[in-house]
């Protein structure tokens, strides 16, 4: 009989039968926290393009060729991405669909009870329109806050993925972060398990949008995690990095892994 591994239970469901949800923040009738962190209205904010500005940069392509032709690649060209090019794949990951209420958004990804409890940061090193910096995606304001400048961002950011220098050479890379909160209000201690399949859920709809435009990326589940964090300024507590993908114009001869 092979030995036991008890870090295999939390691919399980079994917790659920064991959970009281009657526990839950939300039913215990705590207001649900917000579906977008606030931030400082002092801060330099851009405005991403709406899908009429974006949809000239989207390829004639059939759904089954983009899913066919979906790779990991590690190599990106020289070419600059455009804003409109950045704002579809931010629409695509993480945009919202429909605001229900003050608490609750449904965006173009799927998420257990539409918690979406991810914030996206945005390394932006060679986007047109946009001052090379870190950047925090606004989804209901359909925009961007710049946070700060990092002098040595590429240097820093792959230093911050063990080294991996691909990360920090994409003309955008996306950092997710989680704010575990958001599903815990609902689900207690059974948030975390689908908290990490709706991280796989957000990456794949960049994968495909990146096929799309004529981009490539690669997720990144390796990174030093308090490293990431102070880069971007999170507690890593209430809020700290989660998954993370370089994207930058494809070669003509692309990395395939």
């Amino acid at each position: 009989m092979s030995e036991k591994k008890p870090g295999r239970n939390f691919l399980k469901d079994s917790l659920r039968k064991q959970t009281d949800f009657s526990r839950t923040d939300q039913n215990r009738g705590v207001p649900a926290p917000p579906p977008q962190k606030p931030f400082d209205s002092t801060l330099h904010r851009v405005a991403l393009s709406t899908e009429k500005e974006w949809k000239g940069y989207i390829k004639d392509l059939s759904l089954d060729r983009i899913i066919s032709s979906r790779k990991s690649r590690r190599k990106y060209s020289d070419e600059p991405l455009q804003i409109q090019e950045l704002s579809f794949l931010l629409w695509a990951t993480q945009g919202i669909r429909k605001q229900n209420n003050d608490f609750t958004a449904l965006r173009h990804v799927p998420s257990a009870g539409a918690r979406h409890s991810f914030e996206t940061y945005i390394f932006a090193r060679n986007v047109r329109g946009l001052e090379p910096a870190l950047y925090r995606f606004l989804p209901q304001d359909n925009e961007l806050v710049l946070l700060k400048t990092i002098p040595n961002m590429t240097a820093d950011l792959s230093r911050a993925a063990f080294g991996q220098k691909f990360v920090g050479l994409g003309a955008a890379t996306f950092v997710w972060s989680c704010i575990p909160y958001r599903m815990e209000w609902r689900y207690g201690p059974t948030a975390y398990r689908v908290i990490l399949m709706d991280a796989g859920h957000v990456c794949q709809n960049l994968y495909l949008a990146c096929e799309a435009i004529g981009a490539a990326t690669c997720a990144v589940a390796a990174y030093d995690q308090e490293a990431m964090d102070e880069l971007i300024g999170l507690d890593g507590e209430e809020e700290f990095a989660i998954y993370a993908a370089p994207v930058g114009k494809a070669l003509t001869i692309p990395d395939l892994i």
